[in-house]
């Protein structure tokens, strides 16, 4: 039988190294979890590879120990545990707990002492101990029975006797002895000036310990380090008496207690939901909580005599063959999609329920079903309640609403068919109670229809075009990657970061702008700085502007095309950004470049249905502005577009103090980058990059545009305190964005908060009216039976 070994885990020290490891994570609500999930990361690697018989988790309590009556500045250097640790802190114990898994701490004591006297009594009672930890203040308590383990991210470190003694040159026993005279800057225990960590270690390994060296200092060599050790005694040993770990805390070894349990796969369920750890979801072994469904299959006739008596139809499936419906309590499935069931389907005064609505349309489209009367989808409320979460599948929104923890591939389509009715009343509330229930009913249901109606028409494009441009920018990137070549005088991989950076940086002597782990940077911020300094930068941008057009869209377009309808079906997602706007994908239409000659002829690509159709383009002119205007009531800027004047050449004008005919095409730009960029939350620094001006005079300008427009200042400044004030901001027709990160002690963050508090409404609202065109100009195609048809 294997011997137990004790595992115990330094909790405190992996907080704050995950704290600080990883940046920026955080719940859609705001959140913090990057030190939860680094923590649960390790315990995790823990748990898999060493599964461990007997396992504690040790912690700190507080910042105040015994140590501190010994020596008031003792750890005094430390700032204060930061607030979005804290409040991590008992989220950790949380899952520690579900894990089964128990902690141990003491007031006045650190987490290190609590180790160390586990580690003796485990000691005590013929039990082994590996101690979890990166501190080295814990190798004091290595030896036969003691193993201390810094799990790396790529493999573990361990140090048993032999290493500590390769590290330190001293017995693992002996490290309190040496931190008596170097000090820890991390503990703020100071070091002994005069006396080298070489004269210290040599010392130690002559007279054993710091009372052997005071008790022998007339043997002691050279007379500066005698006077140096024999002025400091006292400081050596309470040096020491910091150092050295406290292993009678009075703490018992109890198997029992120290034996992991069988994890609450359901409890640690919902802590990673709530957490929205989605790859640590998928790993749990939970008991599912749908129920079982019973479901009567009927007639056609019975169907339809359901289906006029009730006016709604809840509706579920990803096939005509497949759908399940439901009326009043009832779960029902048709023998066959007869035309009494298809008429109800695309009859479209019985109202339709389902979740996702636009995908079971589409597939409905495909055996050529007009559904019809989309009434409520649960999908699309849920995302107006709360448009920051990554994701509205229905297992998540039930999650959220109901509280019940399901897999997607345990669910039949009679179970999601239970659980939309159940979240439909529930949503509608959270609709009504956010003065949501507008804009639900007029822009996004409408919308769901006519974004089915894009996707199921489709995007017509010309191939052989796209060969041809394929053909001519295979031509243009090799003369290109010759000329490359040619400017540094040699031949190297240009798509590889590591031969690229040897290149600028060793054969070039180009200067670093900044660094990343693995060695400057070339992103395409530096090499737009280098191109000013050398050609060879220049035509690196060109090089990886037209691959990436290449590879996305020219050779990329045709490979997409469906064999059955010779067309192209991008996928609209109206759940994706929390402002509102639509996002394309697979591939991205949204997106196709238009300000260069080649982004222009892949746009040629994009052709009409036939010889007797025409594309259309429509667009608003400036709509943003135009909102901004509207929202801000500024004077001047509602006189600039009522006039229908230039408004880019107007504010050029004003901020030049100039007449408007004076004003140059530079001039135009710069105001051009400023009336857009205020919008965005544009900073002097962010305007002196962009117009490659001193950051005082960027500041200028913009301290004339809101003495320009002062309605403008006056609305960013009311947005920024009402988004602190409620926790959101809203569209004109109601839209809701929360900004959880508006009153973060984190400036950076904060600030990045204010910017959204500022361009959500107008980007949101911009949004709304394109949303609201397009249904309308969807319905009077469809009233006035027009051949037109909405596609991008």
């Amino acid at each position: 039988m294997v011997k137990p070994r004790l595992f115990l885990i330094d909790a405190t020290a992996f907080c704050y190294r995950a704290f600080y490891a990883i940046h920026g994570l955080a719940t859609t609500s705001g959140e913090p979890t990057n030190a939860v999930y680094g923590f649960l990361r390790i315990l995790q690697k823990i748990l898999k590879e060493h599964k461990p018989q007997l396992l504690g988790v040790c912690f700190d309590v507080s910042r105040k120990t015994f140590r501190h009556a010994k020596d008031a500045e003792y750890k005094s250097n430390r700032p204060e545990m930061p607030h979005d640790l804290i409040s991590q802190i008992p989220v950790i114990k949380e899952i520690i707990r579900a894990y089964g898994i128990p902690i141990f701490e003491a007031e006045g004591f650190e987490a290190d002492d609590v180790i160390a006297t586990l580690a003796e009594e485990a000691k005590n009672h013929g039990v082994a101990t590996t101690i979890i930890s990166s501190d080295k203040d814990l190798l004091q308590l290595v030896d036969e029975n003691v193993l201390v383990l810094n799990p790396q991210k790529d493999e573990e470190t361990i140090f048993d006797v032999s290493r500590v003694e390769e590290k330190f040159g001293l017995k693992p026993a002996q490290i309190v002895e040496l931190v008596a005279f170097i000090g820890d800057a991390a503990d703020n225990i100071p070091a002994i000036k005069g006396v080298s960590e070489k004269k210290a270690v040599e010392l130690i390994r002559e007279f054993g310990s710091v009372e052997g060296i005071i008790n022998n200092l007339d043997k002691i060599s050279p007379e500066k380090v005698r006077l140096a050790i024999e002025g400091s005694i006292e400081r050596v040993r309470l040096n020491r008496e910091l150092a050295d770990l406290d292993k009678k805390m009075g703490l018992k070894f109890d198997p029992v207690k120290l034996t992991p349990q069988e994890p609450d796969y359901q409890e640690l369920f919902k802590l990673f939901k709530r957490l929205e750890f989605k790859a640590l979801l998928k790993d749990l072994p939970v008991a599912d909580q749908s129920e079982e469904i019973s479901v009567q299959e009927i007639t056609g006739a019975e169907f339809a005599k359901s289906a006029d008596k009730a006016g709604e139809m809840f509706l579920d499936g990803r096939d005509p063959e497949s759908l399940i419906f439901s009326f009043d309590h009832k779960f029902l499935k048709v023998d066959k999609l007869s035309s009494q069931v298809i008429s109800a389907l695309v009859d479209p005064k019985i109202k339709k329920t389902g979740h996702d609505l636009k995908t079971i349309k589409l597939f409905l489209n495909k055996a050529d079903i007009a559904l019809d009367g989309l009434f409520f989808d649960t999908m699309i409320a849920a995302y107006l309640v709360n448009p920051s979460k990554s994701s509205y599948s229905l297992e998540d929104v039930a999650w959220d609403y109901l509280g019940k923890s399901l897999k997607a591939e345990t669910l039949d389509c009679a179970q999601r068919l239970a659980l939309i009715k159940e979240l439909k009343s529930k949503l509608e509330d959270e609709l009504k109670d956010k003065s949501l229930i507008d804009l639900f009913t007029r822009i996004e249901m409408p919308l769901v229809e006519v974004l089915a109606g894009m996707e199921a028409e489709g995007i017509k494009i010309d191939l052989k075009l796209l060969k041809e441009l394929s053909k001519d920018l295979e031509t243009r990137l090799a003369k290109l990657i010759e000329e490359i070549h040619g400017l540094c005088g040699c031949q190297f991989n240009i798509n590889s970061p590591k031969q690229l950076r040897e290149v600028l940086f060793e054969k070039l002597k180009l200067r670093v702008i900044k660094r990343t782990k693995s060695g400057p940077s070339t992103d395409e911020e530096v090499l737009n700085k280098l191109a000013e300094e050398h050609e060879l930068p220049k035509k690196l941008l060109e090089y990886r502007k037209l691959t990436k057009l290449k590879s996305t869209y020219i050779d990329a377009l045709p490979e997409m095309v469906d064999e059955k309808t010779g067309r192209i079906h991008t996928s609209f997602n109206q759940t994706g950004t929390e402002t509102g706007r639509l996002s394309s994908s697979n591939p991205n239409l949204q997106n196709v470049p238009t300000k260069t000659d080649l982004g222009r002829r892949i746009r040629e690509a994009i052709i009409s249905f036939s010889k007797d159709s025409s594309l259309l383009s429509c667009d608003y002119s400036q709509i943003e502005l135009r909102i901004l205007a509207h929202i801000c009531k500024d004077k001047a800027l509602i006189q600039a577009f009522q006039e229908n004047k230039d408004i880019h050449r107007r504010t050029a004008a004003q901020i030049y103090g100039i007449e408007e005919s004076q004003v140059s095409d530079a001039m135009r730009n710069s105001a051009k980058a400023i009336n857009f960029g205020i919008v965005y939350g544009l900073s002097s620094f962010g305007l002196s990059r962009d117009l490659h001006i001193r950051v005082e005079e960027a500041q200028g300008f913009i301290d004339s545009y809101f003495a320009t427009y002062p309605g403008v200042k006056v609305f960013i400044d009311e947005q920024i305190a009402r988004a602190e004030k409620d926790g959101f901001v809203t569209t004109i027709s109601g839209r809701r964005r929360y900004l959880p990160d508006i009153n973060n002690k984190n400036q950076s963050i904060r600030q990045f908060a204010q910017r959204q508090a500022v361009n959500t409404p107008i980007q949101g609202s911009a949004s709304d009216l394109i949303k609201m065109a397009m249904v309308e100009i969807h319905r009077q195609i469809r009233d006035k039976k027009e051949e037109g048809v909405l596609i991008l």
